[in-house]
Protein backbone atom coordinates (compact mmCIF):
# COMPACT_ATOMS: atom_id res chain seq x y z
CA UNK A 1 0.00 0.00 0.00
CA UNK A 2 1.23 3.63 -1.02
CA UNK A 3 0.82 6.23 1.22
CA UNK A 4 1.15 10.42 0.79
CA UNK A 5 1.85 12.96 2.98
CA UNK A 6 0.02 16.61 2.38
CA UNK A 7 1.90 19.20 4.00
CA UNK A 8 -0.01 22.69 3.36
CA UNK A 9 0.78 26.06 3.21
CA UNK A 10 1.03 28.67 5.17
CA UNK A 11 -2.49 30.39 4.93
CA UNK A 12 -4.37 27.58 4.33
CA UNK A 13 -4.57 24.05 5.44
CA UNK A 14 -4.47 20.67 3.84
CA UNK A 15 -7.51 20.95 2.36
CA UNK A 16 -7.23 23.80 0.05
CA UNK A 17 -8.19 22.98 -3.49
CA UNK A 18 -4.58 22.98 -4.80
CA UNK A 19 -3.73 20.46 -2.55
CA UNK A 20 -6.52 18.35 -1.78
CA UNK A 21 -7.28 17.54 -5.42
CA UNK A 22 -3.27 16.85 -5.52
CA UNK A 23 -4.15 14.04 -2.81
CA UNK A 24 -6.93 13.14 -4.17
CA UNK A 25 -5.02 11.91 -7.45
CA UNK A 26 -2.60 9.80 -5.18
CA UNK A 27 -5.84 8.58 -3.28
CA UNK A 28 -7.18 7.38 -6.65
CA UNK A 29 -3.72 5.47 -7.48
CA UNK A 30 -4.76 3.56 -4.05
CA UNK A 31 -2.70 5.30 -1.40
CA UNK A 32 -3.65 6.63 1.90
CA UNK A 33 -3.68 10.36 2.12
CA UNK A 34 -2.39 11.60 5.18
CA UNK A 35 -3.34 15.24 5.29
CA UNK A 36 -1.28 17.17 7.73
CA UNK A 37 -2.01 20.59 9.96
CA UNK A 38 0.01 22.63 11.52
CA UNK A 39 0.18 21.66 15.37
CA UNK A 40 0.84 25.40 16.16
CA UNK A 41 1.69 29.04 14.58
CA UNK A 42 4.85 29.13 12.34
CA UNK A 43 7.54 30.91 12.77
CA UNK A 44 8.80 33.87 10.15
CA UNK A 45 8.69 31.76 6.92
CA UNK A 46 11.18 33.33 5.10
CA UNK A 47 14.16 32.99 8.01
CA UNK A 48 16.18 29.82 7.80
CA UNK A 49 15.09 28.23 10.87
CA UNK A 50 11.35 27.32 9.50
CA UNK A 51 13.22 24.88 7.33
CA UNK A 52 14.07 22.76 10.71
CA UNK A 53 10.08 23.50 12.02
CA UNK A 54 8.66 22.22 9.10
CA UNK A 55 10.80 18.96 9.31
CA UNK A 56 9.89 18.91 12.93
CA UNK A 57 6.32 18.52 12.52
CA UNK A 58 6.08 16.37 9.83
CA UNK A 59 8.92 14.02 9.91
CA UNK A 60 6.99 12.60 13.09
CA UNK A 61 3.75 11.59 10.37
CA UNK A 62 6.65 10.05 8.18
CA UNK A 63 8.55 8.25 10.70
CA UNK A 64 4.98 7.00 11.69
CA UNK A 65 3.93 5.81 8.09
CA UNK A 66 7.01 4.19 7.17
CA UNK A 67 8.21 3.18 4.06
CA UNK A 68 8.67 6.19 1.05
CA UNK A 69 5.59 8.45 0.84
CA UNK A 70 5.02 10.64 -1.70
CA UNK A 71 5.55 14.13 -0.65
CA UNK A 72 3.10 16.98 -1.62
CA UNK A 73 3.64 20.25 -0.27
CA UNK A 74 2.69 23.74 -1.10
CA UNK A 75 4.42 27.14 -0.15
CA UNK A 76 5.65 26.51 3.12
CA UNK A 77 5.37 23.06 3.22
CA UNK A 78 7.95 23.08 0.21
CA UNK A 79 10.69 23.85 3.29
CA UNK A 80 10.32 19.86 3.63
CA UNK A 81 12.06 19.50 0.52
CA UNK A 82 15.11 19.02 2.43
CA UNK A 83 13.44 16.03 3.92
CA UNK A 84 12.56 14.31 0.42
CA UNK A 85 16.45 14.58 -0.41
CA UNK A 86 17.24 13.12 2.66
CA UNK A 87 15.05 10.26 2.16
CA UNK A 88 15.03 9.98 -1.26
CA UNK A 89 11.09 10.59 -1.46
CA UNK A 90 9.29 11.85 -4.79
CA UNK A 91 7.23 14.81 -4.19
CA UNK A 92 4.64 17.27 -5.47
CA UNK A 93 6.07 20.73 -4.92
CA UNK A 94 2.91 23.28 -5.34
CA UNK A 95 4.45 27.29 -5.70
CA UNK A 96 7.29 26.24 -4.20
CA UNK A 97 9.53 29.11 -2.30
CA UNK A 98 12.22 29.09 -5.00
CA UNK A 99 13.29 32.11 -3.87
CA UNK A 100 14.41 30.92 -0.04
CA UNK A 101 17.94 29.35 -0.80
CA UNK A 102 17.41 26.09 1.63
CA UNK A 103 14.66 25.08 -0.32
CA UNK A 104 16.24 25.36 -4.20
CA UNK A 105 19.17 23.71 -2.11
CA UNK A 106 17.57 20.63 -0.60
CA UNK A 107 15.68 20.77 -3.94
CA UNK A 108 19.04 20.57 -5.90
CA UNK A 109 20.47 17.69 -3.47
CA UNK A 110 17.40 15.45 -4.05
CA UNK A 111 17.67 11.91 -6.03
CA UNK A 112 13.93 11.01 -6.30
CA UNK A 113 11.61 12.97 -9.30
CA UNK A 114 9.38 15.92 -7.93
CA UNK A 115 7.33 18.08 -10.24
CA UNK A 116 7.26 21.39 -9.59
CA UNK A 117 4.35 23.79 -9.97
CA UNK A 118 4.13 27.65 -10.49
CA UNK A 119 3.37 30.80 -12.26
CA UNK A 120 4.75 33.66 -14.14
CA UNK A 121 3.31 36.26 -11.51
CA UNK A 122 4.72 34.86 -8.11
CA UNK A 123 7.39 36.08 -6.83
CA UNK A 124 8.39 33.32 -5.01
CA UNK A 125 8.50 31.22 -8.30
CA UNK A 126 11.73 31.47 -10.65
CA UNK A 127 11.03 29.28 -13.89
CA UNK A 128 14.52 29.20 -14.94
CA UNK A 129 15.93 27.60 -11.66
CA UNK A 130 12.48 25.14 -11.70
CA UNK A 131 13.83 24.14 -14.99
CA UNK A 132 17.05 24.10 -14.19
CA UNK A 133 15.96 21.46 -10.76
CA UNK A 134 13.56 18.99 -12.60
CA UNK A 135 12.38 18.56 -15.52
CA UNK A 136 8.53 17.77 -14.02
CA UNK A 137 7.18 21.63 -14.18
CA UNK A 138 4.54 23.16 -14.84
CA UNK A 139 4.55 26.45 -15.25
CA UNK A 140 1.35 28.56 -15.64
CA UNK A 141 1.84 32.34 -17.54
CA UNK A 142 0.02 34.87 -15.49
CA UNK A 143 -0.72 32.79 -12.67
CA UNK A 144 0.12 34.38 -8.83
CA UNK A 145 0.84 32.33 -5.81
CA UNK A 146 -2.28 31.08 -5.05
CA UNK A 147 -2.26 29.92 -8.96
CA UNK A 148 -4.64 32.41 -9.80
CA UNK A 149 -4.62 34.41 -13.42
CA UNK A 150 -6.14 37.53 -14.28
CA UNK A 151 -9.81 37.22 -15.37
CA UNK A 152 -13.05 35.42 -14.73
CA UNK A 153 -12.78 32.96 -12.06
CA UNK A 154 -13.28 30.10 -14.54
CA UNK A 155 -10.05 30.88 -16.24
CA UNK A 156 -8.30 29.98 -12.61
CA UNK A 157 -10.30 26.66 -12.29
CA UNK A 158 -8.89 25.26 -15.18
CA UNK A 159 -5.57 26.62 -14.09
CA UNK A 160 -6.03 23.84 -11.10
CA UNK A 161 -7.27 21.45 -13.86
CA UNK A 162 -4.09 21.66 -15.41
CA UNK A 163 -2.03 20.93 -11.55
CA UNK A 164 -4.11 18.12 -11.69
CA UNK A 165 -3.61 16.90 -15.00
CA UNK A 166 0.11 17.28 -14.22
CA UNK A 167 -0.19 15.18 -11.24
CA UNK A 168 -1.27 12.66 -12.93
CA UNK A 169 1.11 12.58 -15.87
CA UNK A 170 3.98 13.21 -13.03
CA UNK A 171 2.54 10.02 -11.53
CA UNK A 172 2.71 7.96 -14.30
CA UNK A 173 6.08 9.16 -15.86
CA UNK A 174 7.94 7.88 -12.45
CA UNK A 175 5.72 5.03 -12.33
CA UNK A 176 4.07 5.96 -8.81
CA UNK A 177 2.82 3.53 -7.00
CA UNK A 178 5.36 1.57 -8.45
Amino acid sequence: MADAVVIPGGRFGPGAPLLMYAGDVAELRGATVHRYSWSQKFPAAGQPEIEGWVGGEVVPLIDTIGGRPLLIGKSLGTNAAAIAAERSLPAVWLTPLLDLPWVADALDRATAPFLLVGGTADKRWDGDIARRLSPHVLEVEGADHGMYVPGPLTESIAVLSRVVLAVEEFLDAIGWPG
